[in-house]
Order: structure tokens, then C-alpha cells, then sequence
């Protein structure tokens, strides 16, 4: 994908007094605008709204209407204004978005979309806010639910560290967090729990870094491995991941996009394999044996782009956290979903 000029959006003029009220920046946004190809009179699915910084730089660069979902309950306040900036043109449903075909198709079961974006995983709002608990930089409850309350509210991550037993647990920190120490750290939450349960994100920080004897490792806090594995469980973040890649290809029209940013290497393997096998890109024979026989269904997307793109040094510079962000995107063919 060519990085051609792309006027920033919503740089119209914007007051000093305005620019407060607007979303901040989010990651790559100038390589997801242009895989996105926004266009008038389109319609747009952003399946995970946030604080709306994709939405806005969508709507500033088209004539589009542009559907947002979000599973947390807290983005709807943040929302309101924009909603009504916007004069119609934005919706926001409170859902994951791996119900984007059911809310798409509410009203209209042929209508499609034109273009999906998924930013997936933890917002810089929620990491920000430490009575989410999603963080070990600041003190706060061990939740880490998407939905702390309604349908979609789950088990918290105190929940699941003050009740699993230790080779669960450890399979858990091990598989989604790719812990390296993860059968020592399970032993002594169960240890500790048995004194005083886990209830405060520092306790479960403070417990990591007394057992790997160090708060960093290559750089990152101790503890980071083990809150992100707990993270994804506690919000099934990769079966969500991949049902809302699957609802996506249902409902996308023909020539219409699918772009994905992820922030871990968990994220983008199953993003990878989804678009290589949607692509009709299956791993190549040996040379020395028989030409394989291509006998799958047609292919569902079309790649431009076979290689995941990332962030710039300009901008991992101005934002750390974009450091790891990958971006893989694909545009649909007519082919059935089979």
C-alpha cells in the first residue's frame, strides 16, 4: 500500500476551544483511512468505536454514514456529542462486534457493508482509567471486564484468580500472555489467596514482581505478560476476534474492505491465517513432489497487500503504545461464504 499524501482528517479549521472535544489520534490512523478508501454515500461498520477516533477521521473524509459498536457501556456518554456533530450519520449500538451482521441486517436482511475496521484489544481510554483495572501502572479493582455490567459482563479477572486452580491458571498466563514463568506465578496466587484474596491490580503486580524478582523485563513491567493473559480470557478476546471476522465476511458487499490493526503477535497470527486462507493463499507443495490440487471453495478476499503493515518511527516515536500495532487488510470478492 502506498503511503501517498492523505490530508489529516478533520484538520478543517478546528478552534482551539474545539480541539479538546475531538477523539484523540489512534494508531495508524493515515494507513487505515487509505486501506479503507472511504467514499460518499457508503456504509461504514467501525466495530470497535472507543473514544471515536476512527469514526470521526471516517465521516471528515466522506459524505458515508458510519455504524459503531462497542461493548462497553461507558463509550456511550463519551459518544453523545459526536452523535450529535454529526447530524445523523453515526450510530452507536452497545454490542461486541461480532454482532455487526445481526445489527447490519436489523431492518434489512440484504443489507451489506462497504467497509469493516477492527482496532483490537485495550483502549488507551480504558488502560487510563484505573478503576477498570486494567492496568498495573496505577491502583484499582482486579476487573478487567469490556462490560462490568448487562448481558455481556462476565467473570472478572478476581474471579478467576482467587478461584481456578493453579495448572488452569498457569495454562491460562502461559497460552494468552505467552509467560514464560507461568506455572511459578500460578503457585503463588494460590499461595497468597489463601491468606487474603486478590482484589487490587497492585496486589496481583506487587505478587509478579516478588516472584520474578525484578519490576521490569526487557524493558516492560513485570507484570505485563500475566494482566494481558487475563485480559483476553476474561473478554474471550480471540473468540470474539474470530467471530467478528467471520461476521464480516458475511456482510461485506463485493469490493468492499476488511481492516484489522491488532497489538499482539496472538491477534495478528489469527488475523494472518484468516486472510491467507480467505485469500485462497495455502502453504505451497515441496518442489520435489506433486503440484497440489486446489480443491477449496473460491476465494472470499483478495490481498493487495500480503504483509502486515506498521506504525511509522515518526509515530511510535509520538506514541509508544504504537509500537506493536500490525495492520493486515483485504477486500471482498463475490464469492459465496461457504
Amino acid at each position: 500500500m502506498s503511503r501517498k499524501s492523505i490530508k489529516p482528517p478533520g484538520a478543517d479549521a478546528l478552534s482551539e476551544a474545539d480541539a479538546p472535544k475531538r477523539p484523540h489520534r489512534p494508531v495508524m490512523l493515515t494507513e487505515v483511512l487509505l486501506a479503507l478508501a472511504p467514499h460518499d454515500g457508503q456504509l461504514i461498520v467501525d466495530g470497535t468505536f472507543g473514544a471515536g477516533g476512527y469514526s470521526c477521521a471516517i465521516l471528515d473524509a466522506a459524505a458515508c454514514h458510519v455504524l459503531a459498536l462497542d461493548r462497553d457501556p461507558t463509550v456511550a456518554a463519551a459518544a453523545a456529542p459526536l452523535l450529535t456533530s454529526y447530524e445523523g450519520r453515526l450510530r452507536l449500538v452497545g454490542t461486541p462486534f461480532s454482532d455487526m451482521d445481526a445489527v447490519v441486517r436489523a431492518s434489512d436482511p440484504a443489507c451489506s457493508a462497504d467497509a469493516v475496521v477492527l482496532d483490537i484489544g485495550v483502549s488507551s481510554m480504558q488502560i487510563d482509567q484505573p478503576e477498570r483495572g486494567f492496568s498495573f501502572q496505577s491502583d484499582g479493582p482486579l476487573d478487567m471486564r469490556m462490560s462490568q455490567s448487562g448481558l455481556h459482563a462476565g467473570l472478572s479477572a478476581a474471579d478467576i484468580v482467587n478461584t481456578l486452580d493453579a495448572d488452569p491458571l498457569a495454562d491460562i498466563l502461559f497460552q494468552f500472555g505467552e509467560e514464560r514463568r507461568s506455572r511459578q506465578i500460578a503457585r503463588a496466587i494460590v499461595m497468597d489467596r489463601a491468606k487474603t484474596p486478590f482484589t487490587r491490580t497492585k496486589q496481583l503486580a506487587d505478587l509478579i514482581c516478588r516472584v520474578l524478582k525484578t519490576p521490569k523485563i526487557d524493558g516492560r513491567h513485570a507484570a505485563t505478560r500475566t494482566f494481558q493473559a487475563l485480559r483476553i480470557y476474561v473478554n474471550d478476546e480471540l473468540g470474539e476476534l474470530r467471530r467478528g471476522l467471520d461476521a464480516a465476511e458475511r456482510i461485506l458487499k463485493p469490493g468492499g474492505r476488511l481492516v484489522v490493526v491488532t497489538f499482539h503477535s496472538l491477534e495478528d497470527r489469527i488475523v494472518k491465517d484468516f486472510f491467507r486462507t480467505r485469500s485462497g493463499r495455502t502453504p505451497q507443495g515441496s518442489r520435489h513432489g506433486p503440484a497440489p490440487v486446489d480443491t477449496g471453495p473460491p476465494p472470499t478476499f483478495e490481498l493487495e497487500v500480503a504483509r502486515a503493515i506498521a506504525p511509522t518511527a515518526a509515530e511510535c516515536a509520538l506514541n509508544p503504545r504504537a509500537r506493536s500495532a500490525r495492520l493486515r487488510w483485504g477486500i471482498r470478492t463475490s464469492a459465496a461464504v461457504t
